[in-house]
């Protein structure tokens, strides 16, 4: 007999699905069951918050849905923050979560929620299978939701009784999915809006991007001189190098960017929406007269500062097939244009020389800068960084040189645990990647143990904790509003070194800027060499940010 839960890891099996994040529970047993046999790999996680920020990772560095496995309660309230986060994010996740059995709904039984309460508003749907022969039906539905137009979460309930009886359906394969359309009205819209224009600006972000089409919006943009701003955590589709990039919009971003915004005269945005930290809340960019072009297959656009004079209903990767189609002819020269936003991103995202680095960092704390500088150093083409929330972002947000897509998972959410997770996530979906995770001590604590994870799964990547023993942007804030009146926000930290390697890490405490070469340089090779390696980093308080980062 097949079972239910056999079905449902079939349907995956369908769908490609190559791995599962999860941590069991009696309530999806069959389930489970039915991963004992099969190819997909049960990767199993020490947390349902890791889990699902593992799962969400999975969707940004692949395109495809991450699939979470949780069980009901407790369960399911612990990976909501992944949820979140794919809800966000735009990320593709498929969530599997055990329920009671049907007898005992709505009885006030062991563990019971409603699923479509806790989930229906951050979720794209949320399905329960209630029938054994609509099982494969259903999973297949999720995933087709997941990914297709605006992508995001969906959530499937597994009545515990109904995935141990017998599946007399048929298993379902993926649904073709619709990625838009580009019509002559639209290409004519976009082209005669950049011949018009003297300060053209593309602004990128979203998902629906591949290689190649990240690859044709690098081509057309410098092919015609138009600069491109990255939406926050998103600095991965056109390369750190190329002459048409500068920078981004958001947390850590420099004055000079966000004004290029204010000054353009048209603006593409590829993916990207106007949100509210890229516009430094709703502030930027208002206004009737702003000629906001956009290319997104979301239909609602809701995150908007100002108006929207069209609107290409297509993901990034099908407009890019339909850009050679443009006709440019009679563009304005924008050359100084282009040139003036790439000086002010080389100069923004150059690490300075060391005596113009902190002068007044004290003795005893390590300077970022130099860290930053040894790590750069060491990484190849197509390396992979990965952060969650917290003042260490701005390091990798402003330094890490992303030269292949992807190579920045971040959470535009703010959320922090994401980091460790995440790389490993990323490490499973490409092993060949070099993935550096970059912590704070307060980040670092919030799902932190999925480092055993990534140790048991052979996922050799390197963790950089920047310990500043605070929750140092929430320090930031409060000096802002109630100077001098630090609380709640200072903490007490482990040995993370005696930590890590309890967990079967190598790791290494950095005290004195003179350790940092080294210490760096044995890092990388002991990942180099099959180990998950972890970096303990000593900063002061007050010099935990780079220097003319904003906060907005």
């Amino acid at each position: 007999m097949t079972h239910v839960g056999e079905a449902i890891v079939k349907t995956l099996e369908a769908h490609g699905v190559k791995r599962a994040f999860l941590v069991p529970g009696e309530s999806f047993l069959a389930v489970l069951d039915g991963l004992h046999d099969s190819p997909v790999d049960a990767i199993v996680c020490r947390h349902e918050g890791g889990a699902s920020f593992a799962a969400e990772a999975h969707g940004k560095a692949t395109g495809e849905a991450g699939v979470c496995m949780v069980t009901r309660g407790p369960g399911a309230a612990n990976a909501k923050i992944g949820l979140y986060t794919a809800w966000q994010d735009e990320t593709p996740m498929v969530l599997f979560v055990g329920l009671v059995p049907t007898a005992d709904r709505y009885r006030e039984s062991f563990q019971e929620f409603d699923v479509n309460a806790w989930f229906g508003d951050i979720a794209k749907g949320v399905y329960v299978v209630d029938a054994p022969e609509r099982a494969s039906r259903i999973v297949a539905a999720a995933f087709h939701l997941a990914t297709s137009g605006r992508r995001g979460p969906v959530v499937v309930g597994l009545p515990e009784d109904i995935i141990a009886e017998e599946f007399t359906g048929t298993i379902s394969g993926p649904h073709t999915r619709a990625a838009g359309a580009v019509s002559p009205s639209d290409l004519e819209a976009v082209a005669s809006a950049l011949r018009g224009a003297e300060r053209p600006l593309i602004f990128e972000g979203g998902q629906g991007w591949t290689q190649d089409a990240a690859d044709a919006w690098q081509r057309f943009a410098e092919e015609h001189q138009i600069p491109v701003l990255n939406d926050m955590r998103s600095s991965d589709k056109i390369n750190f190098d190329s002459p048409a990039n500068a920078g981004w919009l958001g947390t850590a971003r420099n004055e000079k960017t966000a004004e290029l915004l204010e000054r353009a005269d048209v603006l593409i945005q590829v993916g990207a929406k106007l949100w509210d930290k890229p516009t430094d809340n709703f502030e930027l960019r208002q206004g009737m007269d702003c000629r906001n072009l956009v290319i997104s297959v979301d239909p609602d656009q809701i995150a908007n500062s100002g108006a929207i004079t069209h609107h290409v209903l297509a993901d990034p990767a099908t407009f890019a097939k339909a850009l050679d189609s443009l006709d440019l002819g009679g563009k304005p020269d924008t050359s100084e244009w282009f040139a003036e936003a790439r000086r002010i991103h080389e100069d923004f995202s150059a690490i300075p020389p060391a005596d113009a680095r902190f002068p007044d960092l004290p003795e005893g704390a390590v300077d970022m800068y130099a860290v930053m500088e040894a790590i750069v150093d060491k990484l190849d083409a197509r390396a992979l960084c990965t952060y969650g929330a917290g003042n260490h972002c701005f390091w990798p947000q402003r330094f890490f040189p992303t030269r292949a897509f992807p190579s920045m998972l971040a959470t535009r959410l703010g959320a922090m645990g994401y980091s460790v997770a995440s790389a490993m996530a990323a490490k499973l979906a490409d092993p060949e990647r070099t993935v550096v995770a970059f912590t704070g001590d307060g980040e670092l604590m919030m799902n932190g143990q999925e480092l055993i994870t990534a140790v048991r799964y052979e996922t050799p990547m390197l963790v950089v904790v920047v310990d500043n023993e605070q929750y140092g942007t929430i320090r930031a804030n409060q000096e802002k509003t109630y100077p001098g009146r630090v609380e709640g926000t200072q903490l007490v930290n482990p040995d993370f070194v005696m930590w890590a390697q309890s967990m079967g890490a190598w790791a290494e405490k950095i005290e004195r800027n003179d350790e940092v070469a080294a210490a760096v340089s044995r890092a990388f090779e002991q990942v180099e060499a099959g180990q998950v390696a972890l970096l303990h980093v000593i900063v002061d308080q007050d010099h935990a940010t780079p220097e003319g980062s904003a906060e907005a």
